[in-house]
């Protein structure tokens, strides 16, 4: 469970940064990036690593 979070986040980062430099998403691009960070923070608050 802990990889397909992990998973989750890369991809959420990797279409937030496409969506803030091709297109105008408005914050639908900041609302991924931020799903993105409380994933990551709850990887490290459970002890696990990130990277």
């Amino acid at each position: 469970m802990g990889n397909l979070l992990y998973a989750i986040a890369v991809i959420l980062i990797i279409l937030w940064a496409i969506g803030y430099f091709a297109f105008s998403a408005g914050y639908l691009i900041h609302l991924l990036l931020v799903i993105a960070l409380i994933v990551i923070v709850l990887r490290l608050i459970k002890g696990e690593r990130v990277l």
